[in-house]
C-alpha cells in the first residue's frame, strides 16, 4: 500500500490529517470507513512496514489509526515502541484496532502504552474511540493559538488546567468504577483448601442467569474472572489473556481493560511467556487467592453466584 498523499500536497487548511497504518487491503478499507464516518482527513495510507518513517518525518497530524488483521511481528513493535515515545511528546493520539485472535500477542502490549485500543470493534466504539484520541491534537492546537495572544500566559495556564481535566477524564472513561477500591487485605491465618470442582460448579450456575435474563443485567465481570483465575490456580492451569477475556463474557475490550484495572490495583499478576515475550499469562496475586479460598471457606457450600 503506498501513501495516497504526501506531506507536500497537503492542505494545511483546518484540522491536521489522520495517519492510517494497516497490515492488509481489508483492514486499510476498515479503516478508512472509520475515518470517512468520522469525518476525518486522512493525510496517508501506509503499510505497517511505511509508518514509523513517515510518523517521524509528518510535521503535524491529529491522530495514527493502525489497523491489525494479521500478526506482523517485530515491526508492529517497533511502531509501537515509536508511538510510547511521540504520542506525548508531540500531543496526537494514537489508536490501535485489532481482531481478537491477536490478543494475546498484542492486547497486553497495547493497553500498558499510550494507544487507545479498539479489539473487533463495531462502527460506534471505533468512530468514539477516533474522536477521543483526534481531541488531544485539537486541545494542543488551540493551546498554541491561545500563546500568541495578549494576555497569554493566564490563558495558557487555564488550557493546561483544562488538558490535565481531559486526560483525567479519559483515564476515568477506560477504568471500572467497580474496581476502584483497594485490595484489602485478608485476615491472617491457615489458608484454606478449596476445591476445584466448587469453583467450577460457581462458575456454571453464573453462566446459567444468561438462559432466564438478559447479560446487560449482569456486565460487570470482575467476579467473573476471579473465579476463573482461582479455579485455574487450583489445577495448576497458565490463563492467557484471550481465555480471561472470554471468561469475563464482555467484549475483548471491556474485558482488557478490567484486567488491566484489576492488575493496577493488585489483584491480577501478569506473567510473560518465557517462549513467546509477547504473549501475557495472567494470574491471581497472592492476597487475593487467600482472599477468595477464605471466603469459599466461609460461606461453605451454599450458592455462591
Amino acid at each position: 500500500m503506498d501513501a495516497l498523499l504526501t506531506e507536500t500536497s497537503l492542505s494545511y487548511a483546518g484540522p491536521p490529517p489522520l495517519l492510517i497504518a494497516a497490515s492488509s487491503e481489508a483492514a486499510m478499507r476498515r479503516a478508512r470507513e472509520t475515518a470517512f464516518a468520522s469525518g476525518q482527513r486522512i493525510g496517508a495510507e501506509l503499510d505497517i512496514a511505511e509508518a514509523r518513517d513517515r510518523l517521524r518525518r509528518q510535521a503535524s497530524v491529529s491522530a495514527i489509526w493502525i489497523e491489525l488483521d494479521r500478526d506482523c511481528g517485530e515491526v508492529v513493535e517497533s511502531l509501537l515502541d515509536d508511538i510510547e515515545h511521540l504520542v506525548d511528546s508531540r500531543r496526537f493520539g494514537a489508536v490501535v484496532s485489532i481482531t481478537s485472535d491477536l490478543i494475546d500477542t498484542l492486547g497486553a502490549r497495547v493497553f500498558d502504552g499510550q494507544a487507545h485500543m479498539v479489539i473487533d470493534g463495531d462502527p460506534v466504539e471505533r468512530a468514539a474511540t477516533l474522536a477521543t484520541a483526534t481531541a488531544l491534537a485539537r486541545t494542543a492546537e488551540r493551546a498554541s493559538d491561545i500563546a500568541k495572544e495578549p494576555g497569554a500566559e493566564r490563558l495558557r495556564q487555564l488550557s493546561d488546567e483544562v488538558s490535565r481535566i481531559a486526560a483525567t477524564l479519559a483515564r476515568l472513561s477506560t477504568v471500572p468504577a467497580a474496581a476502584s477500591a483497594e485490595m484489602r487485605k485478608p485476615v491472617e491465618g491457615d489458608i484454606p483448601d478449596v476445591s476445584v470442582e466448587s469453583v467450577r460448579s460457581v462458575i456454571r450456575a453464573r453462566r446459567l442467569r444468561g438462559r432466564f435474563f438478559d447479560e446487560e443485567l449482569f456486565a460487570d465481570p470482575a467476579w467473573d474472572m476471579l473465579l476463573d483465575l482461582l479455579q485455574a490456580e487450583i489445577a495448576q492451569l497458565r490463563v492467557p489473556v484471550s481465555s480471561l477475556c472470554i471468561a469475563a463474557a464482555v467484549p475483548a475490550t471491556t474485558g482488557l481493560r478490567w484486567l488491566k484495572s484489576m492488575t493496577d490495583k493488585g489483584l491480577f499478576v501478569r506473567r510473560a511467556d518465557p517462549h513467546d515475550g509477547r504473549r501475557v499469562f495472567v494470574e491471581l496475586a497472592p492476597e487475593a487467592s487467600v482472599a477468595l479460598r477464605r471466603y469459599f471457606a466461609e460461606v461453605g457450600h451454599a450458592a455462591v453466584i
